[in-house]
């Protein structure tokens, strides 16, 4: 991984952290717009970070979503 994607996956989850504690659901794209006014690398850095974590994320719910279910499924065919 290049300098520049470090420093955009390190801001991506920095942002992200400090998105989730303060419920600013505008500071991804605030700190977007910084990013893209100053230098074009480290914003496709971090936008793509951001994807990627927000995409995890989705995956991760979808796939508690299904264990819970077969859990739920396995209790009451018991």
């Amino acid at each position: 991984m290049s300098y520049v994607e470090n420093l955009g996956e390190k801001l991506a989850r920095d942002v992200l952290k400090i998105q989730a504690e303060t419920n600013d659901l505008n500071l991804t794209q605030e700190v977007s717009k910084v990013l893209e006014a100053s230098s074009s690398t480290l914003h496709e850095a971090f936008m793509t970070a951001v994807r990627v974590y927000d995409a995890e994320t989705r995956a991760r719910q979808l796939l508690d979503t299904k264990l819970k279910a077969a859990i739920k499924a396995a209790e009451a065919g018991q």
